[in-house]
Order: C-alpha cells, then sequence, then structure tokens
C-alpha cells in the first residue's frame, strides 16, 4: 500500500484529486480578511500568498516556518497576519482546515509536514528579529515541530534555508526538482527532507547556534532501551527495533509525535498511542495480540514498548505464497494454498471474536496488521483505533481495501474486514469495493472457478459485503454513475467497437475542460507533472483515443495545446513525463504545427542534462528528436539526435541504479535499435545489447521458470518497470540478431505474460501491459504458437478489473482506490491494449518494428527559431 494515495482520495469519491484543486469548494482560513493597500494575494497550490507589490525579496535566504494545530490555527494566523502586515514581511500560508489536517496527517509527506505559515524575511538581520519577536507573540501556542527545520525555543517558530523564488534544476537522477544557488552561483537541488540541515556554502547564524544545541541534547540514552534498526517511518513518527537493556529482550519502539501524525479525527500521534496502551493493557490475555511492555517519554516525543513478534506482515506472505501469480499452478498447489489461507483466516476471525467479548471494536483489521509466524500462526498488531464498542463512530484510520461502508459501525466494522480478508486471500481486488460492492459477488465467481474453498465460504463473505440491500448500495460512487449493476459488465470483446465505445464514453464522460490542473483524471503523479503529459495527462489519453480510433476530439486537443504553449516554469523534457511526449501526441492528434513549436522550445531547455532512461531522461528525448528530424526534416532536430546518441552511449558507462523499461537500461537499448534501424550503424547494435545485459542483471529467475526483475523482497513482471518492458525490447533486438542469452531470456519472460492474476489492470503496472505485451509478439508474427490464445485470455480478464462508469466502463488506477483515465494506469491504457489485441497496425510509441512507419504525411519545414521556455 502506497500510503500517498491516500491524501488524494480526500476531495473525491470517484477519483484521485489534488487538495490544491482551487476549483473544489473548502472553507478557507480569514477568507473574509483584507490585506493592506497596495498588497496581492495570490493562491498556489495549497497555499494562499500574501505580499506587498514589488517586495524586493531575494531569490533565497532564511525563511520562518510556524507551525499549529487545528484547534489554534486561525488564531495563529491572525497574529502572524497582524505582524507582518504592519512590518511589509510576505507571507504565505495553508489556505483552510482541510488543507491542514492533510498536511499533517498520518502519512503525510514528512519534510513538510508541520508548515502553516511561511515568512519571507529581507535578511538575517531581520530574521532574527522576526524569530525573537513572533516567538513572544506566540508563546504559550502548540504546533508540531517541522522535521526539516530548525525549531526556534519551544514554540512554534521554525526557520530553514531555502529559495523563495521558484527555480528549478535537474537532480543527480535527472529529475527536475525547486533549486537554490550554490556559492557559485550554480542551481542545486534545494534539499527538503525530513532533518534539518544547512547547505554547506552557508553559515548557521550566531543567534541559532543555542537553539540547534537544544536539538541534538535529546539522547536514547536516558531510557533503558536501545534503537537497533528502523522498521518504518511515518508521519506521526517512527517504528524501531530494539532491546531491552536491562532483560537483552528483543523489542519494538513505536514512537509518537505531539501535534502531528493526525487522523480524519484530528486526533496526533500522541493521543492514538495511549489509546492504543490502554486498548493492549486490556487484551493483555487474549491469544493472537501482541503484549504491551511499557511507555515513556523522551523529550516531547512518547514511545510505547511492544514484544517483538517474529513473523512476516500477511501482505508479504500472500505475495511469497500466492499460486495465481505463478504460471501452470496446478490443483495440488491450489489445494495447498486453499487449505493454507482457510486456516489464517480462521485464526484471525478467533482472534478478532476473543477482542470482541472484551467489549473491543479492533477497527484496524487488514492484511499489513497481521503478523505470520514461521509456526504459521499469527499475530495481530496495531491497535491505534481500537475502542470500546460503546464509543460511537468509525475507525479514523483505516486501509481502504477493508474499511467498513460508514453504515456498518461496532463490531460490524470487524465483521466487513474479516468477510474482506475471505475474499482478498484468494483475490487481493478488494480496494475495489469501495467503489462498487457488487464486484463481491464476481470475486467470488473468479475464486470460485479457480480455488477449491469450502462450500458457502464465499457465499457468506459476500452477504457481509453487501450487507442488506438486494441492489447497489447508494454509496458505491462509481456505481452511482453507472447505467447498470456491476453483474452485468458486458466486457464483450466479441463485439470491439461498442467495447471500444463503452471506454471511450468513460473516458470524455470524466473531463474536467474548465479546470487548468488536469484534463482528464488520472494518476496523482498528473498533479506533480503537470497534467499534461503521456503517461498520466491528456496527452497520453488523446493520443490513445486517436490511435485506438476511437476519434479525435478537437475542443479537448485545443485544451492541450493552449496548456503547453507557455509551458510553466518547471515543466519536464521527458517523453512519458514531459514536453516531448506531448508533442508526439500533438503531432499524432494532427496538430502537427503546434507540435513542431514545442519540440523547438524543448530544445532550448538544457536536455543534454537529463537521466538516462526512458520516461524522463535521454532515451525518451532522442527516440522524440530522430522521429521528428524525420518527419520533418529539420537539420537542427537531426543534429540533436545524433548528439544525444554519443552522450547517451557515454553515460551508459555508469548502470542506471533501476531495472526495466522506463526507468533502466532497457529504455537506452531500444533507443539504440531505433538509431540502428534509421542509421544501419552496427556500433548502435552493439549498444543496445551492451543496455540489455545490465538490465538482465537485475533480473531473476523464479522457481516457476519465469523471469522477473528481482526488487528484493518480491519480483515484477510489468511492462514499465518490471520484466515484461525488458523483453519488448530483448524481442526486438532478436528481429535482428541472434543471440543464445537474449533467446532464453525472451523465452522466460515469456513465461511471465502466462499468470492468472495481475493485482492492477493498467499499462505501466498491470494486466494491460501484459496485453500490449502480447499484441506485440503476434504482431512480429515469428513468435510461440500459443501467443494469440494467451493473449485472447488475457484480455478477456481484463474483465476483473472493469467497473462502470457512466454510460459506459472503466478501470481503476494505483492502488484500485479510485478511478483512473489516464494511459499509464486507467482506462486510456486499458483502451490502447485492446486494441493493440485487435488490430496489429496499432502500437505503443516507437515499438513498431518499422521507424518509419508513421502517420502519413509529415510537419511541413518549420524555422527552429530559439524561443526559451520560461524558469
Amino acid at each position: 500500500m502506497d500510503e500517498r494515495y491516500d491524501t488524494y482520495c480526500a476531495v473525491d469519491p470517484i477519483f484521485y484529486d489534488s487538495l490544491t484543486n482551487t476549483k473544489a469548494p473548502a472553507p478557507e482560513y480569514l477568507g473574509h480578511r483584507r490585506l493592506p493597500d497596495g498588497w496581492v494575494r495570490t493562491a498556489k497550490d495549497d497555499w494562499l500568498i500574501c505580499s506587498p507589490a514589488d517586495d524586493p525579496l531575494p531569490p533565497q535566504g532564511w525563511k520562518v516556518h510556524v507551525s499549529a494545530c487545528l484547534h489554534n490555527a486561525e488564531r495563529v494566523l491572525e497574529t502572524v497576519w497582524d505582524y507582518c502586515a504592519v512590518r511589509d514581511l510576505g507571507f504565505k500560508f495553508l489556505r483552510g482546515p482541510r488543507m491542514m489536517l492533510m498536511r499533517n496527517a498520518k502519512y503525510a509527506g514528512r519534510g513538510a509536514s508541520g508548515k502553516f505559515i511561511t515568512v519571507y524575511p529581507h535578511d538575517e538581520d531581520e530574521l532574527a528579529v522576526v524569530c525573537a519577536e513572533l516567538d513572544k507573540l506566540l508563546d504559550g501556542e502548540a504546533g508540531p515541530t517541522i522535521l526539516s527545520d530548525l525549531r526556534y525555543g519551544s514554540g512554534p517558530v521554525h526557520v530553514r534555508y531555502g529559495g523563495f523564488a521558484s527555480r528549478y534544476c535537474l537532480d543527480d537522477d535527472g529529475q527536475v526538482v525547486p533549486a537554490i544557488a550554490n556559492a557559485e552561483d550554480t542551481l542545486v537541488p534545494d534539499r527538503r527532507d525530513p532533518v534539518f540541515q544547512v547547505p554547506d556554502w552557508i553559515e548557521l547564524p550566531a543567534f541559532l547556534t543555542a537553539h540547534l544545541e537544544a536539538r541534538n541534547a535529546v539522547s536514547t540514552t536516558q531510557v533503558p532501551y536501545t534503537i537497533d534498526s528502523v522498521l518504518h517511518f511515518s508521519n506521526g513518527g517512527g517504528l524501531y527495533r530494539g532491546r531491552d537493556i536491562r532483560s537483552g529482550a528483543a523489542i519494538v519502539l513505536k514512537e509518537a509525535r505531539p501535534h502531528a501524525g493526525l487522523d480524519a479525527t484530528g486526533a496526533d500521534a500522541i493521543t492514538r498511542v495511549r489509546r492504543e496502551h490502554q486498548m493492549l493493557t486490556a487484551l493483555s490475555g487474549v491469544p493472537g495480540v501482541v503484549r504491551a511492555h511499557d511507555m515513556f517519554t523522551l523529550g516531547d516525543h512518547e514511545f510505547l514498548v511492544l514484544e517483538h513478534v517474529d513473523g512476516r506482515p500477511l501482505n508479504r506472505e500472500l505475495v511469497q505464497r500466492y499460486p495465481l501469480t505463478r504460471p501452470g499452478a496446478g490443483p495440488d498447489t491450489l489445494a495447498d494454498y486453499t487449505a493454507w489461507a482457510v486456516d489464517i483466516h480462521q485464526q484471525v476471525e478467533t482472534a478478532v471474536r476473543e477482542i470482541h467479548r472484551n467489549g473491543i471494536v479492533y477497527g484496524d483489521l487488514h492484511l499489513f496488521n497481521v503478523l505470520v509466524g514461521d509456526d504459521g500462526r499469527i499475530t495481530l498488531i496495531d491497535f491505534e483505533v481500537a475502542r470500546p464498542v460503546t464509543e460511537p463512530g468509525a475507525p479514523a484510520l483505516r486501509n481502504q481495501a477493508f474499511a467498513a461502508p460508514s453504515d456498518r459501525t461496532g463490531f460490524a466494522a470487524d465483521e466487513y474486514a474479516l468477510a474482506c480478508l475471505r475474499l482478498a486471500l484468494f483475490l487481493p481486488l478488494t480496494a475495489m469495493l469501495r467503489l462498487a460492492p457488487g464486484k463481491a459477488d464476481h470475486f467470488a465467481r473468479i475464486i470460485a472457478e479457480r480455488f477449491p474453498v469450502p462450500d458457502g465460504y464465499l457465499t457468506e463473505a459476500v452477504r457481509v459485503i453487501r450487507g442488506s440491500e438486494a441492489t447497489e448500495p447508494r454509496n458505491a460512487p462509481a456505481a452511482a454513475h453507472g447505467t447498470g449493476n456491476p453483474e452485468r459488465l458486458d466486457f464483450d470483446r466479441g463485439d470491439w467497437p461498442a467495447l471500444r465505445r463503452r471506454l471511450s464514453t468513460a473516458v470524455l464522460h470524466s473531463a474536467t475542460p474548465h479546470r487548468d490542473d488536469r484534463l482528464f483524471p488520472g494518476d496523482i503523479q498528473q498533479f506533480r507533472s503537470g497534467g499534461l503529459n503521456l503517461a498520466h495527462g491528456a496527452a497520453g489519453v488523446l493520443w490513445a483515443l486517436s490511435a485506438a480510433g476511437a476519434g479525435r476530439f478537437p475542443d479537448h486537443e485545443q485544451w492541450l495545446a493552449d496548456q503547453v504553449r507557455t509551458p510553466a516554469s518547471g515543466s519536464r523534457l521527458g517523453f512519458w513525463d514531459g514536453l516531448t511526449g506531448v508533442a508526439y501526441a500533438l503531432h499524432g492528434c494532427g496538430r502537427r504545427d503546434e507540435a513542431a513549436a514545442l519540440m523547438e522550445l524543448c530544445l532550448a531547455e538544457p536536455w543534454r542534462d537529463l537521466s538516462t532512461d526512458l520516461a524522463s531522461g535521454l532515451a525518451g528525448v532522442g527516440l522524440a528528436l530522430t522521429w521528428f528530424g524525420h518527419a520533418t526534416g529539420e537539420p537542427r532536430v537531426t543534429e540533436a539526435a545524433d548528439e544525444l546518441t554519443v552522450l547517451l552511449a557515454d553515460r551508459l558507462t555508469t548502470p542506471p541504479a533501476a531495472t526495466g523499461l522506463t526507468r533502466g537500461a532497457s529504455g537506452p537499448a531500444l533507443f539504440f535499435l531505433h538509431r540502428y534501424e534509421h542509421t544501419g550503424d552496427p556500433a548502435m547494435l552493439t549498444a543496445a545489447a551492451g543496455a540489455l545485459r545490465r538490465d538482465l542483471r537485475g533480473c531473476v529467475l523464479r522457481d516457476d521458470g519465469g523471469m522477473y526483475v528481482d526488487e528484493g523482497w518480491r519480483t515484477m513482471p510489468y511492462l514499465a518497470q518490471g520484466s515484461i518492458g525488458v523483453g519488448l525490447v530483448l524481442d526486438r533486438y532478436l528481429r535482428h540478431a541472434d543471440d543464445e542469452e537474449f533467446r532464453a531470456a525472451s523465452a522466460a519472460i515469456r513465461r511471465v505474460a502466462s499468470s492468472p492474476f495481475y493485482a492492477q489492470s493498467g499499462l505501466f503496472a498491470g494486466r494491460a501491459g501484459i496485453v500490449a505485451y502480447l499484441a506485440a509478439r503476434v504482431t512480429a508474427g515469428d513468435t510461440a504458437a500459443d501467443d494469440a490464445a494467451e493473449l485472447a485470455r488475457q484480455a478477456d480478464a481484463l474483465s476483473w478489473h472493469a467497473l462502470p462508469y457512466g454510460a459506459g466502463l472503466a478501470f481503476p488506477g494505483e492502488q484500485l482506490l479510485r478511478l483512473s483515465m489516464d494511459l499509464a494506469t486507467g482506462t486510456a491504457g486499458v483502451l490502447l491494449a485492446l486494441a493493440m489485441a485487435e488490430n496489429p497496425a496499432i502500437s505503443l510509441p516507437f515499438l513498431t518494428t518499422d521507424f518509419r512507419r508513421a502517420e502519413e504525411g509529415s510537419i511541413q519545414s518549420h524555422p527552429f527559431a530559439r524561443r526559451g521556455v520560461p524558469t
């Protein structure tokens, strides 16, 4: 579970959305308050910026951050507002309580958490005055510690050195990040890690020395426990493995920070850890429940001391054991797994029932909170939200794949989670039930067809999940926008035109042309990269609709063209995540003049400093430049592509940190293959082989005979960062030259495309990518005889994830918590993959064998006059 996605579930029940969406209605702090004459107010992301017009601020320096709590935020803001207004000090603050809550939530980013108000002193002398005076004015006001900052005194005032102006540079991985200038006036990353640090060319002001010494004075030597390693960090604190010095016993320390790690009710981590200690004390005699030993305070943090349980989280145990991710799992394997899963569920159910007999609701049952020991026995952990059954309300922290609807309270919330666990152990897709509870019936049928589960075992789970309603519950947001019940999804690949129409109808129904931060809802990455690009933005959706034969949509294309006419500061250049990919999509949609103008802007940017990969870096940009050079005949584009080829070959002497098509060496290999096909230069074929061998070193052969990308605790088969993407490029290489190692690897990778189960449906990290891979092999015509049959099976199985939306069908994005329409994670990617299965002329960008097979016609020659992208 990626906790970042929780934040993007707070605005809309159907789609991921950002709290910075200024069109979403939300209460604001001091929305009625007028600024002094000559001041301006600007909304940016989740901030309101207030400053005197033409304030002569430096581009960077020491800034003051003020933290606050939900209960005192408006009072603190009024004090700071009054202070700054009479001194002509610019400041900004979080727009409203919702942003405040999410910025300080348990799974919020630790580096930015706690920052409520930022004040911009003009120099260090003014910084000293502002710190001292605000500290006095805010004496007694509570606020969380800002981990990236140095706390001034004991109040809510903090300081940090960083950027004032919006400036950007590329980090060591070639990614666009906020920047400050170093001593040589070179832009370097403005690091915002959850630890206070001063840039090495900056001296800490003398008046802050005592505050730094106070910060460093707290030490764990003051308690009888050692910390040996970190198990987990959240914004609420840390989880550590340690030892009791007195007895030598292994223990787990759970840290709670005051006023931080808020839950939905606003309770902080301190409140929850105290509650956990209280609940575990009450349950001290219950088998299968972790034991609490002690609590202590260190500084202003509180620690719960827990027994150390030898075991692995159930989610990891499931990953290791689950037979449907293994091609060819036989009846005996399925029967053994079924016996294990039924036993695990019985143990969990027994422990939960015993908790209930003690009058307590567990409230947070899910795969991560069950530990499985080597002896097969389970232990339940994490009782932060447990409560007596007599207390009203729903748990304030919940895993959405197991969270009961709002009408289930008390013990019924745990009963719902137990029912979800019963399904999830056999088909871990229960996160989708939040969108359409009727999918429980569909999941039960899939399970019963594959596992020898006991009679009635699934029926009871479905009954609990569906509740007493015979039809789709009214609180199912996706179904509420549909025209029918999820049991009648009509996912009929036999009528491809009708299926394509249903998918494209859902995509178009979701469009929000009134917004300027996105056109189609998709993955949370769209809010970090402008909502425009191929992977997660409008460019990918419009290109996929056109490529799949679903039509052209001039109004939406115009929206995209308007957004990139003057790209925003900090815009990325990459093919999948930036402007070169948008240019490619505009050309594919027939808007050739705008495509050429955008590529011209990209050439004026520092593309030589990019990373080497396909998604963001030189490999993807190089493919786009080579393609545009061929299409336009423009010498400067071709010259840039030639220069990039040499640069990329030189950079690859240092292997990429990742493995796979989009972030590993297979992306550069694909680029070199294109250059070979374009130029016939045998050195390009040699370079492609070298890059592929680097990626193969990051892969592993499993005992099922399949080759996967090795991530340590799991192995990955998928298109973007799994072995399937590597296999696509391997197959492409083998059409030009034979290689025994590559042939063996290709065969092993093909095996992973035969698994019955893939957790997600998306193109980059799900079943749609498997379909695209198989379709490419079938199109090549020189592959195994069973590719076409497997392609049909995998394409049909996309129905597992299909959900009703509008008058059509849509698919959930990453984490399965919300629908997505983008190309990388959502419905547009499924549409494209299915179109590839139907029509061999359709392909992912640059995966066709013939480089020159492009849209008919070409961009007319344009003068590539230099017009810089704003920085």
